[in-house]
Parts: structure tokens; C-alpha cells; sequence
């Protein structure tokens, strides 16, 4: 018998099948650690949020929401964050805000350490309402981004004061809307550049007539209580306002013509769909068609949604802009309920520009989903808040959803089914890959998920993710993809826009780079019921240099730049 005796090759090796392995085994571990883009970092950014109090009751209202948004609120140069809460469950009876409660809505002041204080009290902005979503814009025009929160009865609008403290305006703006509010979006849609505000409204939620409580209907071959089905209940009209440019605003939804009746609306998003510098609207609706309104430019819109070719008869929630395409125009992204593939609309602008000059412009979109690999993959899930961003900063923009069912669990009718959020690479041929896994979105707990929003919260100069996840903690994921050695490189864009539209909002920007062109327009309210940074994120590859950047502003004035170099973060102020 052979005796051991130190690990000379003579008396000790490693069969070479055995060595393969290891090292095959070392290689794909330090491979997947290099290629985990997004880690979970709420536990040590300090936010410490629990959505709602209590358990389900299974009634609807408690189980929509809730939204976040970022924005810097105290211009210090970072990205702070405001979360929406529900106190509780719902009751039959008409919601009442309770005098306090351990679950109002949250303000998260950054420290620019990548930590978070709560600094909600301070600033009184800790709504008890029963919380949907929120949107941030300045309406007034002071410098400093104001805050707009939609509820389940009255909404509210939150005046920043710019000394970190808000003030109740609602009633001297006259926004309140009683409704049961959703999404929400600001946009100068008259061209007076102050921000107008779009609510979207949901259902009329009377079980106490209709008695929903006792009866049950089959959605996605399952049955489901009525109380939890919004086809059984009657939907709201939307409300715009019109901003007077004093501090109040005026109810216009007649006259331009964007109630979305029968809407049963989600989000909503501003954005110029045909290039004719004023912002078009499109409206994501769930169990009924969307609508798309054109923007005719004399203070009234034209419901052009059949012929868009846009009208998703789907279940819609979550809605995102972009040109995925680079093509110049500005496509869509909406997440579906189940059994209902997510959709990418791809704007056919150019190509009618091309075709048909003679023509007049019109907004027409085209299906890609099945061809663009995102259809198959998002049949089984249920997506919320989604954006058009480059997670990874190679030039074109990605896709993430986060989804969660509304489907509950059978032993546990308090509990809703959790699932996992999806990320999809854009292969800039069209298509999509499926990179939840690579990337670390996959390895996350599953979760019921609804809002989202995008900001580089870390100014490390990629773009971070929150997700507000229902009767749960949050999740905030940090992208490390600029860790990595050989990561692309990055431009940032900050707009200041003329009094009062400071923010910006709706004005478009283009670059280009040696080998390739982008566009961003600037947006206040998408994804789900949240709001994004109003920083334009642009990736740029290996390009090191920025050829021509130049801004549309509202006002279709352009200002020109040249020769940025990459890897930082520009502000572009406005000319008079």
C-alpha cells in the first residue's frame, strides 16, 4: 500500500477530469460574480418602508398600488426618493384618512453616500391617505420640484418651499379629484410652458351596492371574487387640469377632449409621438382599449387611437417611452396582466416621412413583439412599473418590468402570488434577450411588485432601480455595472428649462456620436403610478467623445453643443 507523504506529482495527484471541473467551476462563478449587474442594497441605504399595516382583506383598492418617484427635491445635486403607502386593508365603507398611522407615505432625503434619511415629519409630506402613485414636477416655477400624490379619494399637492418643508396647496390649486385616482403626468400641453397635470381614474368601487363581496368570475380560467375584478365595477372618467399660471389650475377636460371614458386608467404618459413639437398623450387602460390623443396644437386633442394602430385592447399598467429603434422617433413599452404578452410598439414615423411626404403626420405604431422576443417570455407574468433605459450603457435602451400577480394564493387568501422581476437586453437588431438571470434581477426574491423608478441615485453614472413591492418591503437595486473593469462609458444630462417650466419637461435632446444616434425626451409621470429622474441618461459604448449634442426645447428653439467629453454629468440652461 502507497503512503502519502506530501504532495509531490510522485505520491499525490488530481485526476485531470477532476481539475477540469474545478477550474470550470472557478471560471463560471468568478464569470456570473463579474456579470451580476444589480445588487439589493435597501437594508444598508437605510430606507426602512413597509408597505400597508395589517393583513389583506382581499377588496381591490389595497391590492393596485403602491408608486415611488426619485428627484432631487433639495437641489444638492442627488437623486432623493418619495415612497406611497395604503394605511391598511380596505373597508366596504368609504375610506377615511386616519389621524395617524405608522403607514404614511415616506420621504427619503439622500445623503449622497448612497445612504437615505427619513425626513418625512420635517417636511410633512407623510400622507394617510390610501395611496396610489406620485409624480414630481416644479408647477410653479420656482426652482424647486414639487409633489403630486394620487389616492384612493383625494389626492394631494405638495408645494415645496425649497427650506426642505412642503405645504399643503390641494385645495388652493383646486387638483384634489375625489376619484379613484392612479397614474398621473405633467406636460405644457398648451405651449404657455407651465406644466399642466393629467389624472388618470380608476373605477367606482361600490360593494356595497353591487354586493361583489358574495360573487365570484372567472379571469384567466380561475375564479376570483367579484371585489376583486374592475370589469364589475363602472369605470371613471380622467381629469385634466390647466395650469393658470397663478398657482391654481382649471379643469379642462371637455374641451381637450382626453377624458378616456370607459378608460379604466392606470398611467398615463406625454410625449410627441409625431415630431410636430407639442406633446401628444397616450393613455394605458386596463381590461379596455388605450387611447392616444394627438395634440392639435390649439388647446384641444384628437382621439386618433384606432388609427394609431396603438389601441391595446389588453390589460395595461405600466408605461414606458423611448426610441429603441434609433430611428428618431419615440416608441412605447406597456406591461400586461396575465395570459397577455407584454407589448413593444414601434413608432412608424420615419418610415412615413420616407413613404408618404405628401402626407401629413400622423401617429402609427406597429406591434414587435413576437418579433422582438419579449412576447413568449411574458405570458405567465403580471407587469407593473417598466422603463425604456440602458442598464448596461452600450448605446440603446433595455427594458425592465416588475411584476407580481393579482392572483391569491389558495391556502392563504391574504397573500398574493409573488413573482420575479424581468430585465431584457436590447441586442440593437431589434429583438430583446431575456438577462434577468445574468444580471441578478432573477436571483432576487420573488415578490409581489408594482411601481418603479429609474435614477442614477449613486451618480456613479449608471442607472439604479426602486421597486415598491405590495404589503412588503421595497426593493432598491444599485447597478454596478461602472465597477466593472472595461465598462462602457456615459453621458448625463441635466435640462434647465425658463421659468416656469424649470424642469424641462417635454423637451427633447439628440446626440451623436461617431457610430450612432440617440434622442430622450424629458417626462414627468410613467412607468407605474412613479416618476423617474428628470436627468437624461445616455450610454454611449466605447465612444470617449460626444459629437453634437443638441436641445429642443418647448418653445422649438435648439441649442447646439460639441465635443463633450463622455463620463460625466452636463446641465444645459436655457437660453432666454
Amino acid at each position: 500500500m502507497r503512503t502519502f507523504i506530501g504532495t509531490t506529482t510522485e505520491n499525490w495527484h488530481i485526476p485531470n477530469y477532476i481539475l477540469y471541473f474545478v477550474v470550470l467551476v472557478f471560471i463560471t462563478t468568478y464569470s456570473h460574480a463579474q456579470s451580476v449587474t444589480f445588487i439589493d442594497v435597501t437594508h444598508e441605504s437605510g430606507i426602512r418602508f413597509q408597505h400597508s399595516k395589517g393583513s389583506r382583506s382581499s377588496l381591490l383598492p389595497e391590492d393596485m398600488g403602491s408608486g415611488a418617484g426619485f428627484a432631487d427635491i433639495d437641489n444638492d445635486g442627488d437623486l432623493d426618493l418619495y415612497i406611497v403607502n395604503i394605511p391598511g386593508p380596505y373597508k366596504i365603507k368609504p375610506p377615511i384618512k386616519p389621524v395617524t398611522t405608522s403607514a404614511a407615505n415616506m420621504l427619503y432625503r439622500n445623503n449622497g453616500n448612497g445612504t437615505f434619511s427619513d425626513i418625512t415629519d420635517a417636511a410633512k409630506v407623510g400622507d394617510t391617505g390610501n395611496g396610489m402613485g406620485c409624480v414630481f414636477a416644479d408647477y410653479n416655477g420656482d426652482g424647486n420640484v414639487d409633489l403630486y400624490v394620487t389616492n384612493y379619494g383625494e389626492n394631494v399637492l405638495y408645494q415645496n418651499n425649497g427650506n426642505g418643508t412642503f405645504t399643503d396647496v390641494t385645495k388652493t390649486a383646486g387638483v384634489g379629484c375625489p376619484l379613484w385616482s392612479t397614474g398621473a403626468a405633467f406636460a405644457d400641453y398648451d405651449g404657455d410652458n407651465d406644466l399642466d397635470l393629467y389624472v388618470c381614474n380608476y373605477v367606482t368601487y361600490d360593494l356595497e351596492k353591487f354586493e361583489q363581496q358574495k360573487k365570484e368570475s372567472m379571469q384567466s380560467g380561475k375564479l376570483v371574487p367579484n371585489a376583486l375584478n374592475p370589469t364589475a365595477f363602472e369605470p371613471q372618467d380622467n381629469v385634466f387640469y390647466r395650469n393658470n399660471g397663478d398657482g391654481t389650475f382649471t379643469d379642462v377636460t371637455v374641451e381637450a377632449g382626453v377624458a378616456a371614458h370607459g378608460g379604466r386608467s392606470m398611467q398615463a404618459i406625454f410625449s410627441d409621438f409625431d415630431n410636430d413639437n407639442d406633446m401628444d398623450l397616450y393613455v394605458a387602460n386596463d381590461t379596455s382599449e388605450n387611447h392616444v390623443f394627438r395634440n392639435d396644437g390649439d388647446g384641444a386633442f384628437t382621439d386618433v387611437s384606432a388609427e394609431s394602430w396603438a389601441a391595446d385592447f389588453r390589460g395595461s399598467m405600466g408605461l414606458a417611452a423611448g426610441d429603441y429603434d434609433a430611428d428618431g422617433d419615440i416608441d412605447l413599452f406597456i406591461s400586461h396582466w396575465i395570459d397577455q404578452e407584454y407589448v413593444l410598439y414601434r413608432n412608424l414615423l420615419q418610415e412615413n416621412e420616407e413613404t408618404e411626404k405628401s402626407i401629413p403626420k400622423r401617429i402609427r405604431f406597429v406591434d414587435e413583439s413576437y418579433s422582438a422576443m419579449l412576447a413568449e417570455v411574458t405570458l405567465k407574468e403580471i407587469g407593473w412599473g417598466t422603463s425604456l433605459f440602458d442598464y448596461d450603457n452600450d448605446g440603446d435602451l433595455d427594458i425592465f418590468v416588475a411584476n407580481g400577480s393579482t392572483f391569491q394564493k389558495l391556502d392563504q387568501p391574504e397573500v398574493l402570488i409573488p413573482q420575479h422581476n424581468q430585465l431584457f437586453r436590447n441586442e440593437g437588431d431589434g429583438t430583446f434577450s431575456n438577462v434577468s438571470k445574468s444580471t441578478g434581477i432573477a436571483n432576487l426574491p420573488s415578490r409581489v411588485s408594482r411601481g418603479a423608478a429609474f435614477g442614477d441615485y449613486d451618480n456613479d453614472g449608471d442607472v439604479d432601480i426602486f421597486i415598491a413591492n405590495n404589503y412588503d418591503k421595497p426593493t432598491l437595486l444599485r447597478n454596478n455595472t461602472n465597477d466593472f473593469k472595461n465598462s462602457n462609458n456615459w453621458l448625463h444630462v441635466k435640462l434647465v428649462g425658463t421659468n416656469p417650466n424649470r424642469n424641462a419637461v417635454g423637451a427633447k435632446i439628440l446626440l451623436k456620436t461617431a457610430d450612432s444616434t440617440q434622442i430622450r425626451e424629458i417626462y414627468a409621470g410613467e412607468s407605474y403610478m412613479s416618476a423617474n429622474s428628470f436627468i437624461a441618461e445616455f450610454g454611449l459604448g466605447k465612444a470617449s467623445q460626444v459629437k453634437t449634442l443638441q436641445v429642443t426645447w418647448t418653445n422649438g428653439k435648439t441649442q447646439m453643443l460639441q465635443d463633450i467629453s463622455a463620463n460625466q454629468l452636463i446641465q444645459i440652461t436655457q437660453k432666454p
